[in-house]
């Protein structure tokens, strides 16, 4: 029957004869039971054992704790992330990632990340040089590479290094003049924020390294923007314009140095061409000389027929003038030259040597006679 049902008889556990009406149960005999309890279970009776087994007890209570005590002090280091260990506040060394055990209340251990690249932005409006103003946002990265310094060269390392990386924006944009900062010397503003920010950091020794400087943007107030927009444009334009001139420069270079050496080429093979030609004209002259000197009378009329031949040849008009008669003979050659030169191409005997060879010089002089009276029934007007 439990102790506060109808006839349990008030038996309280904190042994309060008078009933549950009298307060609370003294902790001292709540102890002293549990101590007295302890005690039966190591082997004590009665209130004899009461201090060893109080001395049992406490023994075991320690051993819990120091139990609680070595498991606390197990933690973990990430790959990325050296330990900075301070033993009673103070460094003492660095624990390198994995599995480690500290004891606890007497060392503390701060995780620093250095491997992972960090970044802070910046960005504000700025005067210029020329008395203008700018707004410039721009991005820093940077790496942790002493955890120690990192952790305790300043109070805030973040917050240093913001209002440095500040510092460094505004001075070089304030050295700067506005179209530098909006159009071609976006480069070089941004390597000197990065060599500034180095400087001012350097004499804190934060133990940080910046990896990369980012020029985000830089642009003018909005109340001019649309000017700003046009000027940019046209720098732009002009830049592209100086980039086609230098594309069509190196396309038509090559080409005009092509077209001469193709010149010089063709001027050289002229030359050849005619030098060949007047020895071929002097070898062919080497030959007749020795036709002429035998029949001179001969070898001229030849010649002199050949020259007219090779001249009418070329003459689309011929007037005849008949002997006797008032009417002149006018012969469209012309048109009939035409037509036979396109069914047949006329082949022009030069071989004057060969003629002269085969031909017999009786018939040379009677067709010369022959020649030259029919000649002279003719004669050419313009």
């Amino acid at each position: 029957m439990a102790w506060n049902e109808p006839g349990g008889n008030n038996n309280d556990p904190w042994k309060n004869r008078g009933g549950r009406d009298q307060g609370p149960p003294d902790l001292d005999e709540v102890f002293k039971n549990i101590l007295n309890k302890f005690g039966k279970f190591g082997g004590g009776k009665g209130g004899s054992s009461d201090g060893k087994g109080f001395g049992l007890g406490l023994g075991l209570v320690i051993g819990l704790l120091v139990i609680v005590w070595f498991i606390s002090g197990f933690y973990t280091i990430r790959e990325a992330e050296r330990g900075v260990v301070l033993r009673f506040g103070e460094f003492s060394h660095f624990v390198e990632p994995g599995l480690r055990w500290k004891p606890t209340f007497v060392d503390s251990v701060l995780p620093v990340d250095v491997q992972t690249v960090r970044s802070l932005p910046s960005s504000g409006s700025m005067l210029t040089e020329d008395e203008n103003v700018v707004r410039v946002e721009m991005e820093v990265q940077y790496r942790i590479l002493e955890p120690y310094k990192y952790s305790f060269s300043v109070t805030s390392p973040e917050t240093s290094l913001s209002q440095a990386f500040d510092s460094a924006i505004r001075y070089v944009v304030g050295h700067s003049k506005m179209d530098d900062v909006l159009t071609s010397g976006r480069e070089v503003a941004r390597q000197n924020v990065r060599e500034e920010l180095q400087a001012i950091l350097e004499p804190y020794d934060m133990g940080i390294s910046i990896v990369d400087m980012n020029f985000k943007d830089a642009r003018p107030p909005e109340e001019v923007k649309a000017a700003f927009d046009d000027a940019i444009a046209a720098q732009e334009d002009e830049q592209r314009f100086i980039n086609e001139a230098e594309a069509y420069s190196r396309e038509i270079e090559p080409r005009a140095r092509g077209q001469v050496n193709r010149m010089a080429e063709e001027a050289q093979a002229y030359k050849e061409q005619a030098i060949l030609q007047a020895q071929g004209e002097v070898a062919r002259f080497e030959e007749l000389l020795p036709q002429y000197q035998a029949a001179p009378e001969v070898t001229r009329s030849r010649i002199y027929l050949e020259t007219l031949e090779e001249v009418y040849a070329k003459t689309s008009k011929i007037m005849v003038d008949t002997k006797g008669s008032g009417n002149m003979l006018y012969l469209p050659l012309d048109k009939i030259l035409e037509k036979q030169n396109s069914s047949t191409t006329p082949s022009t005997n030069r071989r004057t040597l060969e003629g002269l060879r085969n031909q017999d010089p009786v018939s040379n002089v009677g067709s010369q006679d022959n020649g030259i009276r029919s000649g002279s029934s003719r004669s050419g007007r313009n």
